[in-house]
């Protein structure tokens, strides 16, 4: 059958129309904000600002990406910071402080503004991730409780006006005591005295798709529970089937305290019929330092727990309740606050002094390079405490004479000269031994006065033999210019993906470029 001129006509300007746009039109891609979310859990870390000589703003960011930090949260929308993180791949949680709430939550004018100047401003730019309304505020200032909902909603209503409520999530940190008889898990539920902000305040949550945020620290619930808490629990060490906690109506096994904790919020939540909302820790960590009534609050307390609990998150460890899912975690925190009042440990929470060297070295290797102080096996061998001056100083003196030690840095004048006692001078000794005979079974014993650590003793400009080679690792790690991190592997992922896509449309535009006028003459 013959094919009208004027059809002939309009199916030319059909494919004319049709094959412009598919040569001269590019797929959308993806913004920076939307390209560099994920549902993979993640660690990072709270930074506070209570620090003698804290780094600027450009420092602190390069400190940052020189330790692979991809997550933290600030107190507050500090702008310098929230410049200083532009166009990095570091996504941030910034906070509504709690003497602002009064002043967002009844004014929606006020709210508009807040966001206009914190958030609107820097972002994509700056990938903020979510807002922090208060901290704590139901147990720390009750009196502003009914302010919480209010400002969150006006926030929130000027999020949806710029078109960033789908980006950019909204909520507020509790403390875990907002949940009664949190064990076992499943007799947990909110205390119903903030039942008036609670219940709205998780449908909000339910609705927006924003977190549950808890500040949750099992370093308290043992320090309050030492008689039934046992430490291995709270640690995250290996437990013995035996010494897991058991849940009596659920028959499910804890192996730490924290998991316990995520479970109780979700047993609470489903109490009120809201099982959708994920728990965030936005903070947890354990303190290196405390006084007498603080005894377990050391530095190799705080990078078992640390380390632990990094391997947790980052191996995607889930709950016994919802092993699907693993919490996100900030670490409190990144510097010790040493601006903070008494008691000792709250100045000492920090994975860092403020000067940036560590407060600790964290075990963290196999997981990626979370933390570019990764000393996975490091151990370091010093004196003990309890033995008086001639012991150690007899074994001192065959460190660094039959031993062959090398005790060059703790001469007169020397880097590790000071402090100028025998037990500080034979830690240097016997770590200097240690280390020379490969850390060997038995090597750090010196007739019982030497002990192992995980600690690094290294003090001022005294750099132990043990942390030197640390310091050099380290440096190997920073300065690679490759990397394992789970971001660069997604991201690879998607450009390999892209690359197919790429390469079917080249291969269909040579088979076009070529059949194509063939198609032509016949039709014409």
């Amino acid at each position: 059958m013959a094919i009208s001129k004027l059809t002939r006509t309009n199916t030319l300007l059909f494919f004319f129309f049709f094959f412009f746009f598919l040569f001269c039109t590019e797929l959308p891609t993806p913004s920076l904000a939307q390209e560099n979310q994920s549902d993979q859990p993640y660690v990072g870390v709270n930074v506070g600002t209570d620090v003698s000589n804290l780094l600027p703003p450009s420092q602190l960011v390069s400190f940052l990406q020189l330790q692979k930090i991809t997550h933290i949260r600030i107190y507050d929308a500090n702008p310098d910071i929230l410049k200083a993180l532009s166009r990095t791949k570091i996504r941030v949680i910034i906070s509504v402080p709690n003497n602002q709430l009064l002043a967002i939550g009844s004014s929606n004018t006020t709210a508009a503004s807040w966001i206009d100047r914190n958030v609107v401003s820097f972002y994509p730019d700056t990938l903020i991730t979510a807002i922090s309304v208060g901290d704590e505020v139901l147990t720390t200032v009750p009196s502003s409780a009914p302010l919480i909902l209010p400002a969150i909603q006006s926030l929130y209503s000027a999020l949806v006006a710029s078109n960033l409520h789908q980006h950019i999530k909204i909520s507020t940190p509790h403390a875990a005591s907002i949940i009664l008889d949190p064990f076992p898990p499943s007799q947990a539920f909110f205390n119903q005295s903030f039942s008036s902000v609670i219940v709205p305040l998780l449908q909000f949550l339910s609705r927006t798709g924003s977190p549950l945020m808890m500040n949750l620290y099992p370093y308290y619930v043992f320090m309050q529970n030492k008689g039934v808490v046992p430490i291995d629990n709270a640690l995250f060490k290996p437990l013995t089937p035996s010494k897991e906690m058991v849940d009596p109506n659920t028959l499910l096994h804890y192996t730490n305290v924290l998991d316990a904790m995520v479970d109780a919020a979700y047993f609470s939540m489903k109490n009120l019929n809201i099982t959708d909302v994920v728990v965030l820790v936005t903070e947890t960590g354990w303190p290196s330092k405390g006084d007498s009534k603080e005894p377990y609050a050391t530095k190799d307390n705080a990078d078992t727990y640390n380390s632990n609990l990094i391997s947790h998150i980052l191996g995607h460890g889930g709950t016994p309740l919802h092993p699907e899912t693993t919490s996100s975690v900030y670490i409190y925190e990144l510097f010790n606050e040493d601006l903070r009042s008494p008691p000792v440990s709250e100045a000492n929470w920090g994975l860092f002094y403020g000067n940036t060297t560590p407060a600790y070295l964290l075990h963290v290797s196999g997981i990626g390079t979370f933390m570019a102080n990764d000393t996975t096996n490091q151990t370091y061998c010093i004196a003990m405490d309890g033995f008086d001056t001639k012991t150690l100083q007899a074994a001192l003196d065959w460190a660094c004479g039959p031993g062959r030690a090398n005790c060059s840095e703790i001469q007169p004048g020397e880097s590790c000269y000071q402090p100028n006692n025998v037990k500080s001078h034979a830690s240097y000794a016997f770590d200097s031994y240690f280390q020379k005979e490969g850390k060997a079974p038995g090597t750090c014993d010196f007739k019982g006065v030497a002990m192992i650590t995980t600690t690094d003793p290294s003090h001022g400009s005294c750099i132990f033999p043990g942390s030197k080679k640390v310091s050099n690792k380290t440096k190997d790690v920073v300065n690679s210019t490759q990397s394992s991190s789970a971001g660069e592997k997604l991201l690879r992922c998607r450009t390999f993906s892209f690359l197919k896509i790429s390469a079917f449309s080249n291969i269909l535009h040579i088979f076009l470029a070529a059949y194509f006028p063939i198609f032509l003459l016949v039709l014409l």
